[in-house]
């Protein structure tokens, strides 16, 4: 019976994988926008996005038991829309059929969950938070009356995974002590517990309680291998659960082994071209290129293209996916042209397939993408192209003042000035300060970055005084924003003082912001980088302009070493 309740998933699970994609979306504030930072001395590169991934298809979704918390409307409704205790605690144990009485538990427990996720999806979210409370506040009190079983520590469960669904956090901590509190004194063989430590171990991963995450999979995982043996599936799911956050806590090795261990599982379950084996082969690639072994991590990415090929033939959306994860990797071992290829056939599939919306945020990051590596490799042009399509697609879907057009109006500024061009570099600055002007406050940090690169484009246009105003500006808003010691005041400060000394002013006020530099950088950067050597060269000269020579030939000593100890770690 309980096998019943874990099985590997099926595509039949419409209902679990409903929720788990509303529990992993809901509370996703939208992403933040990410610009890149300008500096005079320096060639810009675009932003560099993550690669797309492969999305889960619903039969790699976790198949728990079906807990979604809410109320439907009954004949008899309680009228403050509390869950009648008597719906869950009908006899202080298990009835003679457990599996009768767990699975009307469990279709209850999924109706409230339901209810609240209705309340939420129709922006209802303090009428959920209430429900969520008032049932919480109830089974406290059971607990408290001495009730610890299943039945308390399901609705916990459900409860702390409500709360979870509609991004309220700082409940779920307390609600999943009181839960560890009754899980642990619950024997490993009760039906549902499985699920719940499961439920538990992601919950305290999205917390950042890694080491409780760690423990309870251990847990699950120690009874679901008593149960049903090392090589059962019903393993899968909390194996990856605990191979994602011993890759976060540092333990890669381990996480390896764990993703091997699940490979193994399925592969001799389904043999070695089953889809379900995409999501493990695909989290384990990431691992390793989050470890440096981008060679190793092409291997799995070639057999995650190798499987889909195998599977749905050269022309299919999800073909073009794993091609544009491989492209990623295949950059990242310096293999640029062939990425570039990749990147190129893996846009054309999806286009053709019509896979995904021209429009949607993956495709675009492909052709960012695809963009960034054609400039580097000196197909400016070309990458424009791509960036002016970007831009195309934005205004066309979302508005031409649409926040979203941002990012790309900076990445063809950045395309532009790269080019020489920094009339048209310029207008579409000045288009993306009015639209962000609109959308933010004037003190907003986020607004520093096309300033600041629009600052460096009218430096390079001779128009120094309206440079340096902005540079200031930018200057003024990230020391608030950021605090005056921080990398993003010390860029800042590098473009202000290129500005000045184009403008002539008088070395000891360079040799003031210089310092400044130098001292946020050693902090940042280490005392040996290469940033510091870059900073200490423009400090030697404006030492030697003014004459103060005892620390101008420190300081170049202090340089000499430096260059000498470079140009042996490049060698």
């Amino acid at each position: 019976m309980a096998a019943s309740l874990l099985s590997y998933p099926s595509l039949s699970n419409a209902r679990i994988t409903e929720r788990c994609m509303w529990l992993n979306s809901s509370h996703h504030k939208g992403m933040r926008m990410r610009c890149f930072s300008i500096c005079l001395q320096k060639q810009c590169n675009f932003k560099q996005w993550m690669p797309p991934t492969i999305a889960p298809s619903r039969q790699h979704l976790l198949k728990a038991f079906a807990l979604n918390v809410a109320i439907t409307p009954q004949e008899n409704p309680s009228p403050s829309g509390v869950l009648n205790a008597s719906h869950f605690m009908r006899s202080k144990t298990l009835p003679e059929n457990p599996s009768d009485g767990l699975n009307g538990l469990e279709g209850e427990l999924q109706e409230f969950f339901d209810e609240v996720k209705t309340m939420f999806m129709e922006g209802k979210k303090d009428d959920a938070l209430d429900l969520l409370q008032a049932n919480y506040e109830v089974v406290k009190e059971q607990i408290n009356a001495g009730r610890r079983g299943i039945q308390e520590a399901a609705t916990l469960d459900i409860i702390a995974l409500g709360y979870m669904g509609v991004g309220d956090l700082k409940s779920v901590g307390p609600i999943l002590n009181l839960l560890n509190v009754v899980t642990e004194s619950l024997k490993d063989d009760e039906l549902l517990l499985d699920s719940i430590l499961i439920h538990m171990g992601s919950m305290y991963s999205a917390l950042g309680k890694l080491e409780e995450s760690v423990f309870v999979y251990q847990r699950a995982i120690g009874s679901l291998e008593v149960k049903y043996g090392k090589s059962s599936t019903f393993l899968v799911s909390p194996l990856l659960g605990m191979a994602k956050v011993l890759g976060s806590i540092g333990k890669a090795k381990k996480a390896i082994d764990v993703y091997h261990h699940v490979i193994r599982i399925l592969e001799s379950r389904s043999g070695v071209e089953c889809e379900d084996l995409i999501v493990p082969i695909f989290n384990l690639a990431n691992l390793l290129v989050k470890e440096g072994r981008n060679k190793d991590a092409e291997v799995q990415f070639m057999r995650i293209l190798s499987i889909y090929q195998n599977l749905y033939g050269e022309n299919d959306g999800r073909v073009g996916m794993a091609l544009c994860s491989l492209a990623h990797v295949k950059c990242s071992t310096g293999n640029v042209e062939e990425a570039i290829d990749m990147y190129k056939r893996a846009i054309q599939i999806i286009k053709d397939t019509n896979y995904m919306d021209l429009d949607d945020t993956i495709v675009e990051k492909m052709r960012i993408d695809l963009a960034e590596l054609l400039h580097v490799v000196g197909r400016g042009n070309e990458g424009r192209d791509l960036l002016e399509e970007c831009l195309l697609m934005a205004e066309k879907y979302r508005g031409k003042k649409h926040p979203s057009t941002v990012t790309h109006l900076l990445n063809l500024a950045t395309s532009y000035s790269q080019s020489k061009n920094y009339v048209e570099a310029e207008r579409l600055l000045r288009a993306c300060l009015e639209i962000m002007k609109k959308t933010v406050s004037p003190d907003d940090q986020s607004i520093t970055f096309p300033m600041l690169h629009l600052a460096a484009t009218l430096c390079s246009l001779n128009r120094d005084e309206e440079a340096e105003q902005l540079a200031l500006e930018v200057l003024r808003i990230r020391e608030k924003a950021f605090g005056k010691d921080s990398v993003p005041v010390g860029e800042a400060l590098d473009c202000l003082e290129c500005i000045q000394s184009r403008a002539g002013r008088g070395e000891a006020e360079l040799l003031e912001l210089l310092m400044r530099v130098l001292n946020i950088q050693e902090r940042e950067f280490g005392y040996e980088s290469e940033e510091v050597i870059q900073t200490l060269n423009k400090i030697v000269f404006c030492l030697d302009k003014l004459g103060r020579k005892d620390e101008k030939l420190s300081m170049k000593r202090r340089l000499s070493k430096l260059k000498m100890k470079y140009k042996q770690m490049v060698q």
